[in-house]
């Protein structure tokens, strides 16, 4: 799927969410989180990042206050949100994974609900602006049970946006919708990273996180594995690939190709290249690699260039942990 790119703001230093040595351990011994530590900055856009059962949606429970921590620290706003949750958890908005509303209600009394839970006076323009962002104001009479799926999850973005917060958790919150749905969304998502909202998501949509994240943290195991600039680690981990189709196969590699990092592939047909110091590094070895075939009578038909993705690098560094 194909993103609108989107505008990169200055993003301020000031943290907003400050998390320390959070750990979680239920009942039955299962240690869910270990060791915690994050620091998310104001007005930026973060995706955390990890396989199922790593502990993204723990981790965001803990926040909002669905879950309680066995030990560690979090501060929201520059406080202590064990010391003044009801009042800063104001200031925060979630979508869930899980659909969690009355599906007899209609649209418009679920998101007018949301606001009130949170002791805001009623703003009905503020409301139509929501629902209207999300294509939902042509349906603010209808029962919930009677939307698709993908227009739930926008109900649940609403409820999440009712009480205008300064900090939004986006668990999973593309999970099921069609791409046409998942690219307005995205958009939505964007234009309120734009007024200022602190944005924290999880996704499976990695080549969303690759577009839309300033950052990407990455998760495993209930701890955080590494955390850095979304453009830094693409560049730093980056790699090209080509794939390079012979006109006649060959059995080895040439000598006079041995400076590249090749192999053969198709059976002696496709010469695989993987190689490049940084994204889109191997570009101009690539075409040296092209001069030098030519130059030695080593014919070729085709040639196929990729950029390693967000989602390369994230299998890569699993796969790496986990060895």
């Amino acid at each position: 799927m194909e993103l609108s790119p989107v505008s990169r703001i200055t993003r301020s230093m000031e943290p907003i969410l400050e998390i320390s040595g959070l750990t979680k351990t239920y009942a039955g011994g299962f240690t869910a989180l270990q060791g915690v530590d994050l620091t998310i900055n104001k007005g930026e856009i973060f995706a955390l990042l990890g396989p199922n059962g790593a502990g993204k949606t723990t981790l965001i429970g803990a926040v909002c206050g669905l879950v309680r921590p066995s030990s560690g620290t979090m501060r929201v706003f520059g406080e202590d949100i064990t010391r003044n949750w009801r009042s800063l958890r104001a200031r925060i908005g979630l979508v869930p994974q899980e659909l969690a509303t009355d599906m007899f209600e209609t649209v418009l009394h679920t998101v007018n609900y949301s606001r009130g839970l949170f002791g805001l006076a009623p703003d009905p323009a503020r409301i139509e602006e929501i629902l209207r962002a999300l294509s939902l104001w042509d349906k603010r009479k209808a029962q919930i049970r009677a939307l698709s799926g993908g227009m739930k999850r926008r109900v649940l973005i609403a409820k999440a946006l009712a009480h205008e917060p300064d900090l939004l958790f986006l668990d999973e919150p593309t999970a099921g919708v069609d791409v046409e749905l998942r690219r307005d969304m995205w958009a939505q998502i964007a234009k309120l990273r734009d007024r200022g909202t602190t944005i924290i998501l999880t996704t499976h949509y990695i080549e969303e996180a690759e577009e839309m994240a300033d950052r990407v943290g990455i998760i495993q195991a209930g701890s955080i594995r590494m955390v850095e600039e979304t453009r830094s680690l693409m560049k730093r981990l980056g790699r090209t690939e080509a794939h390079i189709g012979l006109v006649t196969p060959l059995a080895c590699i040439p000598e006079v190709l041995a400076g590249y990092n090749l192999s053969l592939a198709q059976g002696g047909h496709e010469l695989l290249y993987r190689g490049g110091d940084g994204y889109g590094g191997g570009k101009a070895e690539v075409a040296q690699l092209t001069k030098d075939l030519v130059a030695n009578g080593i014919d070729y038909t085709s040639i196929d260039i990729r950029e390693s993705s967000l989602e390369d690098i994230f299998v890569d560094l699993l796969e790496g942990a986990a060895a």
